[in-house]
């Protein structure tokens, strides 16, 4: 790189391009500039710079957004009628949406919705259980409102403890991970533990410092101070709110206790919503004293009695959520991943932008020759593993002091801008995902032109030492995005051959029904070829008689999509969960919840066709053409989390078309989704904890289960063929109705 450079070199697209390359994050671009044009419109002529205090939404976000609430009815999730059930179904789909975009286990963890992150580290430090020596200990880098929470705690008992970043260090950072992860209990056995708290953040929010991730598990296990100095049970409390806002997070790798964000720094809408993402085993020593609607499961208003809820979510948020702001983020989340996606690459973009910046700013000078700024960054940009798209600076005049940063860019506060010489605040600008090149270039030449004496010039030799330091973005530590989450991390694919497996066992109908009809004659060819494979078998055993009378299956029904027409046999193999390919499928909305018909009547009028031969299934509806999608995924499909009855199951996406079909059939934005085929159903939990006794026709839990029938049309009576005949008829009167 040549070291005479003049300042429209610095400037120049070429020298960010080489720059980039230099630093490994050459080919992440950002949003494409005309598809920035059309979401952020509003930008026009003004260069945004402050995506740390709040990023910006996308048009279509909004829009979107707009076209559910008005076409959609939204009740108080509290109440017992289809509106409400609807907001019920929808915000628990984005408590796991949310859980996935972080990486973590929903077994372990709960999102607590809260008014944003100050409000919830609100409610950790009046909730943490406290005592007589317990301790609240602080990085001394942390947020204000982290430092806020000591005026809460003394208040209960605890000790505050700053913490300075030089003494949060350890020699055994790069230990085993497995040794990482074991807590030393040893010390607290024969009495009872005293809790503490110790609270860092991910990313600084005054200079984009990154503390490592691997100190969550040091603090838990009492390898660092001030978890080595002080007995007791500690818990950690990762501030991720400015981390998260352009890096993966893995919860599974850090497993913090508490962990507050902010959506409207990760979103940019809605505003006024936030997050705590809590440990249940932590969740569970939380005591809050003030309960409102929906918090309890029950109270007496004459009595000292009140019984709080079960689930974790509910105990600790206050009364009925902003539920329609929630609805909103599924909106948002799906702009995210369609501009980006993917945090990985928000990571890399914005870590291109911010180390072009600092190179640039700490190379200019005066005409004196003195730097025209002082920057505050602690690894000199070198990895965004420990770098985040911050960038915090004093300008400084052609004798080397500085100027008072109410002249550069007032942040907040008062005119006393400098005492003795020393400035009392700074000049911070950070990027986001929408930033460009051309936001660099506007700043630097804003500087140059407002506040450089004389002549410019260009310290090429530093620019060139700081590039021979730098670290390849690609040994930045790994983590999570939202392609592997809601677009999901490449899963698992279902064995299409089923080799190895037990051979599929059929179910046959009574002999003398009706022949089979022409759309099943492949089924039949290749049954035909399954019956001659199974010759010399052992002969099938008689019906055996119960209380008396002998039972004859004189149908086969099977519904391949939940809540959707059914598709009838003669003969019929069956699968890990009982016939195969029953209630495989099911339709969801566009915020991901389960359309049954009770919601979309029309469902009933989609007639579901499995064809074994040709490993598709046809979906065919008055009026439209018939669509198909394959039995078993040709290619890895996209991965979500669903919930159904209260279950989470992984569900596979089963593109756009089907999704377009079912949009134009529907009326409303639908999907088309496939139970993954390693996803289980868990058995349901007792109040105190732990599993309570199985009953009728449930099953042991992590048992592979269909969709669950959840509508009068899904569910079997004893007279079956009647009631079939009986639903047919019905069904087909309404059609000739719609």
């Amino acid at each position: 790189m040549d070291l005479q450079m003049d300042f429209q070199t610095l400037c120049s697209q070429d020298f960010y391009a080489r720059v980039s390359e230099r630093s490994g994050c050459g080919a992440e671009r950002g949003v494409p500039e005309a598809e920035a044009r059309r979401e952020f419109r509003r930008c026009g002529g003004v260069t945004y710079l402050d995506h740390a205090a709040a990023t910006l939404f996308p048009e279509s976000a909004l829009r979107n957004y707009c076209e559910d609430v008005s076409a959609n009815l939204y009740g108080n999730p509290h109440s017992h009628s289809p509106s409400s059930r609807l907001t019920h179904d929808s915000l628990e789909r984005v408590r796991l949406r949310i859980l996935q975009f972080f990486d973590a286990d929903p077994d372990q963890y709960s999102v607590v919705f809260t008014s944003g992150c100050t409000a919830a580290l609100r409610l950790v430090a009046e909730t943490f259980p406290w005592r007589p020596g317990s301790v609240f200990g602080y990085l001394t880098d942390s947020h204000t409102s982290v430092v806020g929470m000591r005026g809460l705690t003394s208040a209960l008992g605890a000790a505050s403890l700053p913490v300075a970043p030089e003494d949060f260090t350890d020699e055994e950072d790069e230990e085993d991970e497995d040794e990482k992860d074991h807590e030393d209990h040893e010390d607290h056995e024969g009495h009872e533990e005293t809790p503490h708290l110790f609270s860092f953040p991910a990313q600084s929010n005054f200079s984009g410092r990154k503390y490592p991730l691997s100190r969550v598990t040091g603090v838990r296990a009492r390898r660092l101070y001030p978890a080595s100095a002080h007995r007791g049970r500690w818990r950690v409390l990762l501030d991720a709110a400015s981390f998260v806002c352009t890096s993966p997070l893995s919860l599974r790798r850090c497993p913090a206790d508490f962990v507050p964000v902010s959506f409207y720094k990760l979103l940019g809408f809605p505003t006024g919503l936030g997050a705590l993402l809590v440990r249940l085993d932590a969740a569970s020593a939380l005591k809050k004293r003030f309960f409102g609607g929906g918090t309890a499961a029950a109270y007496l208003a004459g009595e000292d009695y009140y019984v709080e809820a079960r689930s974790t979510s509910d105990r600790l948020e206050d009364g009925t959520i902003s539920f329609l702001d929630v609805i909103a983020l599924n909106h948002s989340f799906d702009a995210l991943h369609r501009l980006t996606g993917g945090m990985r690459s928000v990571q890399l973009h914005t870590f291109a932008l911010a180390r072009y910046t600092y190179l640039a700013l700490s190379s200019l000078r005066h005409g004196s020759g003195r730097p025209l700024a002082q920057v505050y960054a602690h690894g000199r940009f070198r990895s965004p593993a420990s770098q985040g798209p911050i960038l915090t600076f004093n300008l400084l005049d052609a004798r080397g002091g500085f100027i008072g940063y109410s002249q550069a860019g007032h942040v907040c506060g008062d005119t006393v801008d400098l005492v003795d010489g020393r400035p009392t605040g700074a000049v911070r600008v950070s990027f986001g995902y929408m930033s460009s090149f051309h936001d660099c270039q506007r700043l630097l030449r804003f500087v140059v032109e407002c506040f450089c004496s004389g002549a410019v010039s260009v310290d090429g030799g530093g620019i060139q030492a700081a590039l021979r330091q730098a670290t390849p973005t690609e040994t930045a530590a790994p983590g999570p995005s939202e392609d592997q989450s809601h677009e999901g991390e490449e899963p698992q694919r279902e064995d299409q051959s089923h080799e190895g497996e037990e051979p599929q066992r059929e179910s046959q109908s009574h002999e003398g029904e009706e022949p089979q009809r022409e759309d099943q004659s492949h089924e039949g060819e290749e049954l035909q070829r399954e019956d001659q494979s199974h010759k010399g078998e052992e002969p099938q055993r008689e019906s055996q008689s119960h209380r008396g009378g002998a039972y004859t299956l004189a149908n086969i029904y099977i519904y391949p999509v939940k809540s959707c027409g059914a598709f009838e046999v003669e003969r019929w193999p069956l699968g890990p969960r009982g016939l195969l390919y029953d209630r495989s499928w099911m339709v969801v909305n566009g915020n991901g919840v389960c359309l049954s018909q009770k919601r979309e009547a029309r469902l009933c009028l989609i007639k579901p066709r499995v064809q074994l031969s040709s490993n598709r299934l046809q979906l065919q509806a008055p009026g439209m053409e018939s669509v198909s999608v394959p039995l078993e995924p040709e290619a890895p499909p996209q991965v979500c989390l669903s919930k159904v009855c209260g279950d989470r199951v992984e569900t596979l996406d089963c593109g756009d078309g089907a999704a377009a079909w079912l949009c134009r059939f529907l009326g409303q934005t639908s999907r088309l989704i496939r139970l993954s085929p390693d996803s289980t159903r868990g058995a349901r939990k007792r109040p105190g904890g732990g599993e309570r006794r199985l009953q009728g026709s449930e099953r042991p839990v992590g048992e592979n289960k269909a969709f669950p029938r959840q509508c009068e049309a899904m569910c079997e009576s004893q007279g079956y063929s009647d009631h079939e005949s009986e639903k047919h008829h019905r069904h087909q009167g309404l059609s000739d109705r719609l």
